[in-house]
């Protein structure tokens, strides 16, 4: 009676182990399944993304052809994403080079949509505006943008707007001029900073009447001029995961100014990399300098 009974213990504890294998391999297959028709789906999004990365390339400036309107410059450009918030725009205007550095609300996809919107924008305002002048041309420009950003058709509000940097060089009168909303504009004159403040206001937000102010430069030569996003400076980092700040963005501008302008792009992509370390970039990286 106990062979008899331990047969069909075995027995049952073989069909209830087969039932369990089955169930587990009926399991696996199914996370196996699952786990396909994710990476498929994520490779879809990517190769959107990554589409996506072309068309806003060709609605925008390329590096090479700010160049050729802007001598004597260099650009670091580092998007956070595959695509970016960030760009850079440059314009000739008789014997004045107008260059900005763009930074719109967000990174990733939303940020390179407004890119398009803000190039479109900044297009306009040189087309409409009637004066020359940095300040009065964002005045412009932000009555633009918040008209076009308007509240969406389910009654959102949209905050959306962009902080800029922008600058007018004429080097046949030797001046410059500059406007900015958040990103102020930084000289290097014989180993010293001067920093000329934006106004804290974005793009986009009207607030009170509020104008943008207009700073005018005497240049000399061998004068540095530098344009940034906030990416940079706002990069956590260092032995201790901490900002980088701008007090120390500033020194080592200061540190690189007497290198060939040529040099600088790879003299802060290595100062960036080393910062960064191991952790995550926080936000798309831009940096326009530009040797007089």
């Amino acid at each position: 009676a106990v062979y008899v009974f331990d047969k069909i213990r075995t027995t049952k504890l073989k069909k209830a182990k087969a039932a369990l294998e089955k169930k587990v391999d009926e399991r696996t297959l199914e996370l196996a399944i699952k786990n396909a028709e994710l990476a498929e789906k994520n490779k879809d999004i990517t190769d959107s993304i990554r589409y996506a990365k072309r068309i806003q390339e060709s609605s925008l400036l390329g590096h090479k052809e700010i160049k050729e309107v802007v001598e004597s410059s260099t650009i670091l450009f580092k998007p956070k994403d595959i695509v970016s918030g960030d760009f850079v725009w440059a314009k000739k205007v008789g014997n004045a080079v107008y260059i900005a550095a763009v930074d719109c609300t967000g990174h990733g996809v939303p940020g390179a949509i407004l890119s398009i919107v803000a190039n479109n924008l900044l297009e306009k305002t040189f087309e409409e505006c009637k004066s020359d002048e940095p300040g009065k041309l964002l005045d412009y420009l932000s009555v633009l943008a918040s008209t076009a950003l308007k509240t969406s058709s389910d009654g959102y509000q949209l905050r959306d707007g962009m902080d800029i940097a922008l600058c007018k060089i004429d080097r046949t009168t030797n001046k410059a001029e500059f406007a900015g909303a958040y990103n102020s504009l930084f000289l290097i004159r014989e180993n010293k900073l001067i920093e000329y403040p934006a106004d804290h206001f974005s793009i986009g937000v009207l607030d009170s009447g509020k104008k943008y102010t207009n700073h005018t430069l005497n240049l000399e030569k061998n004068d540095l001029l530098y344009l940034f996003t906030d990416g940079f400076p706002d990069q956590f980092g260092g032995e201790k995961g901490k900002k980088y700040k701008y007090t120390h963005f500033q020194d080592f501008l200061v540190k690189i100014n007497n290198r060939p302008i040529e040099e600088h792009e790879t003299l802060l992509n290595e100062e960036f990399v080393m910062w960064k370390g191991s952790l995550e970039q926080v936000d798309d990286v831009t940096i326009v300098g530009v040797r007089i």
